[in-house]
């Protein structure tokens, strides 16, 4: 496979290019040419270039786009749940400001609701994702070995598009979790 050819965002790829670069850097230290210690550098610095690509995704409201060039719109419970839980912390703040506990309760009542309904929609998309790219790395496979090309595109977009929501509900982890 030809740098040219390789998936710039396959975390697969990335290990195999840093487990390359490792062999590499430890060939350069038996011989002692610094040829082979820049190219070893080189390599697992193209591998943790790769997996950090692999991992990203760009999220534009309930859409997650890949570098890969997956698509996915997030499960309706991610965004009414995020919707409820707006909407229940601010009439808990403005219940607490005022004085007006049943206001105050409501809003404590329905944040988590959205918390649990927002979770839900994670679980779900996180599941579809990863079945996606499953189904996807195997539909690919059977296409390559039937020489279908439509087929193996199709396996691809699949695989991307689970990808894609996989790396959203990520991303959208990584925004709730604690700093």
């Amino acid at each position: 496979m030809s740098s040219n050819n390789k998936d710039q965002t396959s975390t697969l790829q990335s290990y195999v290019d840093s487990a390359t670069g490792a062999v590499q850097s430890a060939i350069g230290s038996i011989t002692g040419n610094p040829a082979d210690k820049k190219q070893a550098e080189d390599k697992k610095l193209t591998g943790d270039v790769e997996r950090d690509l692999s991992h990203s995704a760009a999220k534009a409201g309930p859409f997650t786009v890949s570098p890969s060039g997956g698509i996915a719109k997030d499960d309706p419970n991610r965004t009414a749940g995020s919707w409820n839980k707006t909407v229940g912390s601010a009439k808990e703040a403005v219940g607490g400001l005022l004085g007006a506990e049943g206001l105050k309760q409501e809003g404590i009542r329905q944040n988590k609701e959205g918390q649990g309904q927002e979770a839900q929609g994670q679980l779900s998309d996180l599941g579809k994702g990863i079945s996606d790219r499953v189904g996807g790395t195997i539909g690919g496979a059977v296409a390559g070995l039937t020489s279908n090309p439509a087929a193996r595109n199709e396996a691809q977009k699949q695989h991307d598009d689970g990808k894609a929501r996989q790396r959203g509900v990520e991303a959208d982890l990584q925004k709730q979790a604690p700093q």
